[in-house]
């Protein structure tokens, strides 16, 4: 064997290892777990930050691959049986807000990538994890066996050979790695997702994840996907704006740190997969405009409750014909989160403002301030109820106790009301 020979011999599996690692780099974009793994003003992957459940804060651990409080003596078996099964090195069962119940239909090659990434660049840090503060009977954390017998699914997610590459790829990145099911499913009475794929027809149909709507991502018309392209899909996933809506609130931390550097292939793989799932609410009508509204505003009337509060906080980003300016402001005609049956985003959004993701196709980002410092809870009831009946839009009215519940949950209380 020559010197060149032995060399290269050598050098082979330095670069299968940095093949793994970079793998492993991206997996964990797309599963986005800096944004749960890290606190607000924390070291990356250090843990700590809260995540409220309807069972009480579970805090996010320290996966840096520090010895003594993070992942340092976790072996790859250890690491996968967390991951995929819920369960610690020291045997302690994990609560499903890490989405345990989702990794499980990961490959074993897959998780191994992300283990070999975590220790090959994260830097260790040592910080102690938090204990849970559930209520009881959540508290006591055996209950989690026979929850993972009710709701915990292993095994790869079985390939269609008749949907094609892209479909497959996306069934894999949306039911398994990137996880969207655990923020826009629904769940039910001991906080299981109720369908992890298209067996349920609740899977992706939308749901409340700390006080914010998680969108309905299935075909619907009016509050889905229906009337989004493949490419307008792609695009906001990419770039956090299209022509039917701009990100908020949770969505733009997801595609600020996630989506936003997904391949193309991926985000059109996820694009095809989304666009196949039937509409949950049945919603087969299109969006149809209403031109009234517009009219009135233009005119200087506000007829309706709620109008001249729209007049004077929103009309100049959003235009008296409430179609915004395309990829910059949104439109709030026919917007899914503006006529959503749960009106808990718009609350928050007009509550607390909101900021869009800061991506790198764009040279800044974008905010919109809140309201709740300057108008009582049913002037913002009357704001909501005419976004949401104007311009086409059919939705249910927003009540100003609704707003009351949400301005205490956030404590964003009226200073400067008339």
């Amino acid at each position: 064997m020559t010197w060149l020979s032995v060399s290269a011999a050598w050098a082979a599996p330095p670069t299968a290892f940095q093949a793994q690692v970079e793998r492993g780099r991206y997996l964990a974009r797309v599963a986005n777990c800096v944004a749960c793994h890290t606190a607000e003003g924390g070291a990356p992957m250090a843990g700590g930050l809260p995540l409220q459940t309807g069972a009480g804060t579970v805090y996010s651990t320290n996966i840096t691959p520090e010895a003594s409080t993070g992942l340092g003596r976790y072996s790859l078996d250890d690491f996968d049986r967390a991951v995929r099964r819920g369960v610690a090195r020291d045997g302690r069962r994990l609560y499903p807000a890490m989405p345990y119940p989702s990794y499980a239909r990961m490959t074993r090659d897959d998780v191994a990538a992300v283990y070999a990434w975590l220790r090959a660049e994260v830097k260790p840090v040592a910080q102690t994890n938090r204990d849970a503060q559930m209520r009881w009977p959540y508290s006591m954390r055996w209950l989690m066996v026979p929850w993972n017998l009710l709701h915990l699914e292993e095994g790869p997610i079985p390939a269609s050979a008749d949907r094609g590459a892209a479909w497959n790829r996306g069934a894999y990145l949306v039911q398994a790695v990137a996880h969207c099911g655990a923020c826009h499913t629904p769940r039910g009475t001991l906080f299981g997702e109720k369908g992890t794929d298209t067996r349920s027809r609740e899977f992706l149909s939308g749901a409340t994840v700390e006080g914010w709507s998680a969108t309905n991502l299935t075909g619907d018309m009016l509050t889905g996907l229906g009337a989004w392209s493949l490419a307008e899909i792609v695009e906001y996933l990419h770039t956090g704006r299209n022509a039917h809506a701009t990100s908020f609130g949770p969505m733009s931390t997801v595609i600020a740190s996630s989506t936003q550097y997904m391949t193309p292939g991926d985000l059109d793989a996820v694009a095809t997969y989304l666009k196949s799932i039937p509409g949950a609410r049945r919603e087969a009508e299109p969006f149809r405009y209403d031109a009234t509204v517009a009219t009135q505003l233009e005119q200087g009337r506000f007829d309706t409750a709620g109008a001249r509060q729209y007049a004077t906080y929103c009309m100049p980003c959003h235009n008296a014909s409430g179609k915004g300016y395309e990829r910059v402001f949104p439109p709030l005609a026919g917007n899914p989160t503006v006529v959503d049956p749960n009106p808990a985003s718009l609350v928050n959004l007009l509550l607390n403002g909101a900021v869009t993701a800061r991506v790198n196709t764009a040279p800044t980002d974008y905010h919109m301030p809140g309201y709740g410092w300057t108008m009582e809870d049913q002037e913002l009831a009357h704001l909501l109820t005419f976004i949401r009946s104007s311009w086409g839009n059919r939705a249910a009215p927003v009540t100003a106790q609704a707003v009351a519940e949400r301005r205490k949950a956030t404590g964003k209380q009226a200073t400067n009301a008339r």
